[in-house]
């Protein structure tokens, strides 16, 4: 039987109450058909295109049959880039707010230190590159013997990374009584080999075929010399006018230098590449989620952890050096159902590989002749118009689900051997508080935070600036973000 509802999968209170506040309306088709696996505790191989709700299919399951009460790690996802792994943690979070799920992600370029405090945290599940985890693992700062649950996300691209060995190792470090889920948008024969070693009798789940990518997104190319490409892009993006536009580039260097022509001609854009500083990478991606520019220039990094529904177009200014770049890429737009655009720029260089990348998608892209000069002068004014006007603010995932909650600070923790249930025990002894009114609680050496839920936050804090923890009277005020 087809789920149409989220309450077909007999979920708790707690996450259904989620999924209402996140917007969740019906289940995707990865959704109807991955949940019950998993909440079956089965293994299963996942064939989906990116854009397809995957992140949801095994986090909404998993929310569901964490214990809370459990400090160690039960479930480990690994991914192939830091932005996937902050993404999957933020949506694991949102989901389980009600239900106080920890989710935190661990990667390279971010101080070890700091991880491995983290670690020592009560937590739920952990989400994490590859080579961050292993070290993690090997070095004794991630507990592993009570994970349940492994989900290999972007199996696909761990392989086309090199991350693939480093995978099998760490299955390997793995408790062997556990549920294993592999998602992937292809499935090369060294990805499915995973499936045949370490899968107990996997189900395999293919959503929808390589042809299908192009049932919500509209596919073209533009024959161009590497001369005329810049002249081209500004041609074809006056024309086309997106609200929100990513454009691929091979190199970072390449993506520097077109995002400061760009930005000369007038755009309001950004960049995004490996070369940067995590910090910025977060910032940058955070700020083309909330809308503040329309259009990011960008490396394959890009193709991966950026979770918006209404991207309107994608631009390979850059042929993709991989066939399975091509769908990681254009995956950007067209998702939730919704159309979108992918318009590729092909060099005489690249005729070859154009036909290759056809083969492959099963499909043929449609050639567009360039827009004329006039054409682009009868768009001009509508595009800078546009160019004056920042787009929608786009509301965050988190943003929703965290309504009605204050994240409060107490300058306490293990130091003073506070637990989580001096907490809980002492504010759901005020009036009108409740546990279920108490949410994530994380405790440090020094201080802890603890999420208030259902808009009772400034209530505990006006009692709790009275009212001591275990003996002990601790300061109290409502957290800064960070």
């Amino acid at each position: 039987m087809t789920k149409k509802n989220f309450n077909d999968f007999s979920l708790s209170e707690d996450i259904l109450s989620a999924l209402n506040r996140l917007d969740y309306k019906q289940p995707t088709p990865v959704q109807q058909k991955v949940i019950p696996v998993v909440l079956e505790k089965r293994d299963g191989i996942v064939k989906s295109k990116t854009g397809s709700g995957k992140t949801a299919a095994f986090g909404i399951p998993l929310c569901e049959l964490v214990e809370w009460e459990e400090n160690k790690p039960q479930v480990l996802i690994l991914t192939p880039t830091r932005e996937l792994a902050d993404q999957i943690k933020e949506d694991i979070t949102a989901i389980g707010r009600f239900k106080r799920i920890k989710a935190i992600a661990i990667y390279g370029k971010q101080p070890f230190v700091h991880q491995k405090t983290e670690l020592k945290q009560k937590n739920h599940m952990v989400a994490g590159t590859p080579g961050r985890v292993l070290d993690h693992i090997q070095k004794g700062t991630l507990s592993i013997d009570k994970i349940d649950y492994l989900i290999i996300d972007e199996a696909d691209e761990m392989l086309s990374m090199g991350f693939i060995d480093q995978v099998e190792a760490i299955i390997k470090e793995l408790p062997s009584e556990r549920t294993t889920m592999l998602f992937s948008a292809t499935l090369p024969e060294k990805v499915a080999q995973l499936g045949d070693l370490y899968m107990n009798d996997p189900v395999k789940i293919e959503i929808e075929s390589s042809h299908s990518i192009d049932s919500h997104i509209h596919h073209s190319f533009y024959r161009t010399d590497s001369a005329g490409k810049l002249s081209l892009l500004k041609s074809v993006t006056v024309v086309e006018n997106p609200d929100t536009c990513i454009i691929f580039c091979s190199t970072k260097d390449r993506v520097d230098e077109l995002v400061q022509e760009l930005d000369r001609s007038g755009y309001t854009c950004d960049k995004l590449h490996g070369g940067m500083v995590q910090e910025d990478r977060f910032a940058v991606m955070n700020d083309f989620k909330r809308g503040d520019f329309r259009y990011l220039v960008a490396t394959d990094v890009a193709a991966r952890g950026i979770d918006i529904e209404n991207i309107s177009l994608v631009i390979n200014y850059d042929f993709p050096s991989k066939n399975e770049s091509y769908v990681h890429r254009i995956g950007r737009t067209g998702r939730a159902g919704k159309t979108g655009k992918a318009i590729t720029f092909v060099t005489p260089k690249q005729e070859h590989y154009l036909t290759e990348l056809e083969a492959f998608i099963g499909f043929q892209l449609n050639e567009k002749v360039p827009p004329s000069e006039v054409e682009a002068a009868q768009k001009t004014n509508d595009f800078e118009t546009k160019m004056d006007v920042l787009p929608d603010i786009k509301t965050n995932k988190k943003e929703r689900v965290s309504e009605d909650i204050m994240k409060l600070y107490f300058n306490g923790g293990k130091k003073k051997k506070l637990r989580a249930v001096d907490f809980v025990g002492t504010i759901a002894k005020i009036d009108g508080i409740e546990a279920q009114d108490i949410g994530i609680i994380t405790i440090q050496e020094n201080v802890t935070y603890i999420e208030i839920l259902n808009g009772k936050g400034p209530m505990v804090l006006q009692k709790m600036k009275s009212t001591p923890v275990k003996g002990k009277q601790l300061k109290v005020h409502p957290a800064r973000e960070k």
